[in-house]
C-alpha cells in the first residue's frame, strides 16, 4: 500500500467524545500540543457524539479560541463506531490519529508511535498496566482472543484508542460497524488488504471524571452482532 510520506508530517489528531464536559478541554490541548511537538501541518478535531451535557459547547469555544483546532457534532448519537467514522471522514490531513476524549491516554507518548510508521503502515498501541475493572480486563481479553482466532490479527489489545492510520489506507475501505466493533472491522480490513501493523505499549491511566460506556450490555450485545456479520462479510470477500 502506498503511504504518504512521513517528513513533513501531516497529521489529524482527533478525539471522540461523549459526555467528557469534565476532560475535553484537558486532553484537546494535550492534543494540540503532541501535534505540534510531531508535525509540520496538523489539526485537532473534536467529534462530539451526541453529548448530553456541556461537550459540544466546551468543543466550538475551544475551536473559536486555539487556531488548528475544529470540532463536529453527531446529532444525534451514533455510538463509538460512528463517533470514529466521522473522524475519519472529516480529517483533511495525510496521517489520522486517535485517542479517546477521556483522557486515559498521554499524548506525549504519540512520538514513540511515528518511528514504527518507517516500516509498517499502521500502528496500533497496546495498554500497559490497564487501569480498568478486572471485569472488563476480563471480558477485553476474552474479546481480544475471538477477535484474534477470527480474522487471524494476533495482537495483544484490539481496542486501544491510541491508533494512527495512514489516509491511503482509510480511502480503500468502507465503515460499516456503528459501535465497539469499529476497531475490529479496520484492523481485519487491514490485515485483508496486506497492511502491515506494528504494536507498542502505552501506559494507561484511570479515569478522573465522567463516566464509562463500553461496558453497557446492549453496547456489548451489539458488537457480537456485527462481529459475525463482519467475519461473514470479510470470508464472502475472501472467497
Amino acid at each position: 500500500m502506498d503511504k504518504p510520506p512521513l517528513k513533513p508530517l501531516s497529521l489529524t489528531i482527533f478525539l471522540p467524545c461523549y459526555n467528557e464536559e469534565a476532560n475535553v478541554e484537558r486532553v484537546t490541548r494535550a492534543a494540540v500540543a503532541a501535534a505540534q511537538a510531531v508535525a509540520d501541518d496538523w489539526e485537532v478535531l473534536i467529534v462530539n457524539d451526541g453529548s448530553r451535557d456541556r461537550t459540544g459547547e466546551l468543543a466550538d469555544e475551544l475551536a473559536r479560541t486555539i487556531p488548528g483546532v475544529r470540532a463536529v457534532h453527531n446529532r444525534p448519537n451514533q455510538g463509538y463506531g460512528g463517533a470514529l467514522a466521522r473522524g475519519f471522514r472529516e480529517a483533511r490531513k495525510n496521517w489520522i490519529f486517535y485517542t479517546d476524549g477521556d483522557g486515559q491516554f498521554d499524548l506525549g507518548e504519540l512520538p514513540r508511535l511515528l518511528p514504527l510508521l518507517e516500516t509498517h503502515d499502521i500502528v496500533s498501541a497496546y495498554r500497559l498496566d490497564r487501569k480498568d475493572p478486572l471485569i472488563r480486563k476480563l471480558n477485553a481479553l476474552a474479546w481480544t482472543t475471538l477477535v484474534n482466532v477470527l480474522f487471524g490479527l494476533w495482537l495483544r489489545d484490539i481496542d486501544c484508542a491510541f491508533k494512527i492510520y495512514p489516509r491511503t489506507f482509510i480511502e480503500r475501505i468502507e465503515l460499516q460497524s456503528r459501535g465497539a466493533l469499529i476497531d475490529t472491522e479496520m484492523l481485519a480490513k487491514a490485515r485483508y488488504l496486506g497492511c502491515s501493523i506494528a504494536q507498542i505499549g502505552v501506559h494507561h491511566y484511570p479515569r478522573v471524571a465522567g463516566q464509562q460506556t463500553g461496558a453497557n450490555l446492549r453496547v456489548i450485545l451489539r458488537a457480537f452482532r456485527e462481529l459475525f456479520r463482519l467475519y461473514r462479510d470479510i470470508r464472502r470477500t475472501r472467497a
